[in-house]
């Protein structure tokens, strides 16, 4: 069995697992009986992060809907984030609410409880910044929140990181709860979010949330330079090809000898690779499958040495041959 680690978010005392479960494929490629497949792997993998959001599935909220379904009679067991702040055509309000804004928040927490079957939310996640709106008037009406009990946490999401900044400045001077946690794409060929982001919430002690670990797939092995992407991928899609044929096979290269050297697979460098950056609290990886989850909860029970950390970070940063 599967040995999972658990950090604090953060500088909170939030406590999370080092792999977590991103909900995006449930009420969206799995119905609430695969759903609960997962959900069950994952807790007996160790796991206790879900990932969600009001906007994913199809129709929108179809997510927390499953996952609610799923978590009856093991809610206080795991660690349940969901977001808003994107499009949600109406449903948490009039398409006229500014996302950030108080009236909105109330409507689209209330309406995401109810899809999770819950009293209350672990972390809750602005998804994306609202520029019609001031950050102190969102930051207010989130602390209301934590305060009336409904909401635990507080977290941010594809803010930049000038932004975490003001937002913990503004969170700081008015009394109000601070974000924990930041949550932005990030994987090992992926890492933009290094130049600012990261050394944002090292300064202001935010835990950092990665989601799309493995690039479109990508970093799964599945993979190889010059052949097509075998049938089935996400990558054999049609809309996909440009993500194959512009993917950066020299970096993947680097990163498949850095892991058999260790014995280990591209997909473990990939999520514990990640997990050893500096930030890094929990990896968020979707899963469509009891295999796939305990597959990426395996990737997770390998802890980098402080040599293999250096030797990997050497690897990313050389220039290719």
């Amino acid at each position: 069995m599967t040995e999972m680690s658990y950090r604090r978010l953060g500088t909170s005392g939030l406590v999370v697992s080092v792999v977590g479960i991103g909900c995006n494929n449930f009420g969206r490629k799995l119905d609430e009986d695969g759903t609960r497949e997962v959900v069950d792997a994952a807790i007996d993998a160790g796991i206790t992060l879900f990932d969600t959001a009001d906007i994913y599935g199809t129709p929108h909220g179809a997510s927390e809907e499953c996952l609610g379904a799923a978590l009856k009679g093991k809610r206080d067991d795991v660690i349940v984030a969901t977001k808003f702040g994107m499009d949600m055509e109406g449903l948490n309000g009039n398409d006229f609410d500014a996302r950030g804004s108080r009236r909105y928040i109330v409507r689209a927490v209330e309406a995401s409880l109810r899809r999770l079957q819950t009293d209350y939310i672990d972390l809750y996640q602005m998804h994306q910044p609202d520029e019609s709106t001031p950050i102190e008037e969102t930051l207010a009406a989130l602390d209301d929140l934590v305060r009336a009990g409904k909401v635990r946490y507080l977290g941010n999401s594809n803010f930049a990181g000038w932004q975490i900044a003001d937002a913990d400045w503004t969170a700081r001077a008015a009394g109000h709860t601070p974000f924990i946690s930041a949550q932005n794409r990030y994987s090992l060929l992926q890492r933009y979010v290094e130049d600012e982001v990261v050394p944002a919430c090292d300064q202001f002690g935010l835990g950092l949330l990665p989601f799309f670990p493995l690039d479109s797939g990508l970093l799964t092995g599945k993979y190889t330079r010059g052949e097509r992407a075998p049938v089935g991928t996400r990558l054999s899609q049609d809309r996909y090809q440009r993500v194959l044929a512009d993917a950066d096979w020299d970096t993947i290269d680097k990163l498949v000898a850095f892991g058999a050297e260790r014995g280990h697979t591209l997909l473990d460098v990939a999520i514990a690779g990640l997990a050893a950056r500096p930030a890094v609290t929990s990896v968020i990886a979707g899963a469509t499958t009891p295999e796939q989850v305990h597959a990426n909860a395996a990737a997770g029970s390998w802890q980098l040495t402080a040599e293999d950390a250096a030797a990997l970070d050497a690897a990313l940063n050389s220039e290719a041959a």
